[in-house]
């Protein structure tokens, strides 16, 4: 008897911890701190969805910068790599309201798996990392360690309406 009520304590210490292990955890509080705010979730600008849910994992589409007005131009050229950088922020913004439009709550986010970030570039222009790691940055100061994940930052001849960034991303979500 004492044996088989020991072990019901136990799993029920075990199935704590994960909740317990979370608290503390909320990303829009984070972003209270940073004096940051969700921009209203941009709608597609053509036959695609914002987000695609397979088992866990949420599919972000290509995003950039939200609302009526947007840094245009291509960096190396128009846009410096500081601004760049900025508009990647920004994007990251947008993300997250993607994001938490689809969830409902951005505590849901168990772990940025993938970011792609493609830089609207001139030939010789080289840094495309430093102005993807504006939404990196972003991410990291927002979930902390779940934020860390893996990434590509490349160049691109054009994107769409001459805006200088436009980032993709994969979230693994808690399924509840």
């Amino acid at each position: 008897m004492y044996r088989a009520s020991s072990i019901v304590v136990c799993l029920t210490l075990l199935a704590l911890t994960g909740p317990l292990a979370a608290q503390g955890y909320d990303p829009e509080a984070r972003l209270r701190e940073l004096g940051l705010w969700l921009p209203k979730p941009a709608a597609p600008v053509a036959n695609y969805v914002n987000a695609v849910r397979v088992g866990s994992l949420l599919y972000l589409a290509g995003h950039s910068e939200c609302g009526e007005h947007f840094m245009t131009g291509k960096v190396g050229r128009d846009v410096t790599v500081d601004s760049a950088y900025v508009s990647a922020r920004r994007t990251a913004l947008c993300l997250l309201s993607t994001l938490k439009a689809e969830l409902g709550d951005l505590r849901k986010v168990r772990r940025v798996v993938r970011v792609f970030g493609m830089v609207n570039a001139t030939p010789e222009f080289a840094d495309h990392p430093r102005v993807i790691n504006g939404c990196s940055d972003l991410l990291v100061q927002v979930f902390g360690e779940r934020g860390r994940h893996a990434r590509a930052a490349v160049g691109m001849a054009s994107l769409p309406s001459n805006i200088p960034v436009e980032i993709e991303m994969i979230v693994d979500v808690d399924e509840r």
